[in-house]
């Protein structure tokens, strides 16, 4: 997990996930009730200590005003962080909690990010898609209520340094609330589970530095509110930094998308120079990517499992086509040229670069051997990139169900029973009792049996 995993396909999928989720083209039904849930249940929060929380201290139009200012231009330096979004919020709404009255604050935060939102909410928008910003930007408000209500029970609505424990009590409520209820959002919109949030914790690191300058800026303003007029350059220059940061990761998003749409070409050109290469390859893609998932690999392992499942054959368009397409057993000679279809592939994709360069060694090893017999380097066992092992599997399993010129498709059993032989010699025994597993043919002791070979 990194701070800006900038090349890590997980996060990238969770700030799509986050880019789309509002399209103007209309919102999903799930999306729109989740958010007008989660706006609700602030909303309730919010009024609940208007009515109840003592206000600490009266309201000023003038530092209102200045909040305002300053809370408006903060919401201008959006920036990426990790899979998520944040902003210098802690700068603001620390100070806010001891400027105005406590229990006001949740709802004025509210008001301001809706003011905020208000210019993006003209057509083409649909009214659901409205809608469901609305909502969602008022329960982005929900961390406020934590501090509001932790402040209030200790009677802290004055800033003084000695009340400190209760402070990072507040912060720690803030971060728990705030994290409860957005994996719940998230997981009930989008149904992504929140161990595959796990880099939105990088936020809650962002805000806990951002809580230091927000705890000194409070203490001086409490007595000389005009100082916070002074934090706009600050945050002017935080939007600048923030707005490159923006264009750094909207340019890996659009190269990552052009790295998928390059694997995809090539794919193309595969079975447009021969059909069954480019079936075949698709087909591996599907199974290997199943393969990724149950045994449990890492997001940027499974992109490469997809990209070089697809692109395991790229190097065929080097192999002259008799040779390709010969209708009996090849010969020592033709095997040799055959054989080298794996290099021609890493070559082809490294000149490419990026991502693709490192699907490249996929490439190479996906004709190694677990036994170590294979080809080009003669890897063995866990040398053999795991991306390799789970390809090798899905092509031979493919490949013997498929019909050929030099012979017939293997029944299901037949193709079944191959791959337990060559479990522990040609292939990663985990590998083939994923696919059996998957396949719905391993019995209790077929697994037991099968297993066993692993720890042989």
């Amino acid at each position: 997990m990194s701070y800006d995993s900038y090349s890590d396909p997980g996060a990238q999928a969770l700030l799509r996930t986050a880019q789309e989720r509002f399209a103007p083209a209309g919102v999903p039904r799930a999306t729109l009730l989740t958010e007008l849930a989660a706006a609700a249940l602030f909303l309730a929060g919010a009024v609940t200590a208007a009515l109840i929380v003592p206000p600490g201290r009266a309201l000023s139009w003038p530092v209102l005003g200045a909040v305002c200012v300053v809370f408006l231009t903060a919401r201008r330096a959006e920036f990426p962080v990790a899979a998520g979004h944040t902003w210098p919020a802690q700068l603001i709404t620390i100070p806010m909690l001891f400027l105005l009255p406590l229990g006001a604050v949740p709802l004025i935060t509210a008001t301001l990010m809706l003011v905020d939102l208000a210019p993006s909410l003209i057509p083409p928008a649909s009214g659901v898609s409205r809608a469901a910003r609305v909502a969602a930007r008022i329960a982005d408000n929900t961390y406020i209520l934590a501090p509001v209500a932790v402040l209030a029970l200790f009677s802290a609505q004055r800033f003084a340094w000695s009340e400190w424990p209760v402070y990072l009590l507040a912060f720690c409520a803030q971060v728990g609330v705030d994290l409860a209820v957005g994996l719940a959002r998230t997981w009930w919109a989008e149904r992504i589970l929140p161990a595959a949030q796990t880099e939105m914790l990088w936020l809650y690191l962002t805000d806990a530095a951002l809580s230091c300058g927000g705890l000194q800026l409070a203490a001086v303003t409490v007595h000389q509110p005009g100082v916070l007029l002074l934090e706009l350059p600050v945050i002017g220059l935080l939007g600048l930094f923030a707005r490159e940061r923006r264009e750094r990761m909207d340019g890996i998003l659009a190269l990552s998308t052009a790295y998928r749409g390059t694997a995809r070409l090539l794919g193309d050109v595969i079975e447009a120079d021969d059909s069954y290469t480019g079936v075949h390859s698709r087909a591996v893609v599907d199974l290997s990517v199943t393969l990724a998932d149950r045994l449990g690999v890492d997001a940027a392992t499974r992109q490469r499992v997809e990209f070089g499942a697809l692109l395991h054959d790229v190097g065929k368009i080097a192999v002259p086509r008799e040779i390709l397409h010969k209708a009996g057993p090849l010969d020592d000679a033709e095997w040799a040229v055959m054989r080298q279809h794996t290099l021609h592939g890493e070559e082809m994709l490294r000149q490419v670069g990026g991502t693709l360069s490192g699907v490249g060694r996929v490439v190479r090893n996906s004709h190694e051997r677990w036994d170590g017999g294979g080809y080009p380097d003669g890897l063995r066992g866990e040398q053999i990139p795991i991306e390799s092992r789970i390809i090798a599997v899905c092509d031979a399993f493919h490949a013997m169900r498929s019909d050929r010129p030099y012979r017939a498709t293997m029944s299901l059993d037949a193709a079944v029973e191959e791959l337990r032989r060559c479990a522990g010699s040609h292939f990663d025994p985990a590998v083939v009792v994923a696919l059996l597993t998957e396949l719905g043919v391993l019995s209790g002791a077929d697994t037991a049996a099968t297993v066993a070979l692993i720890a042989a």
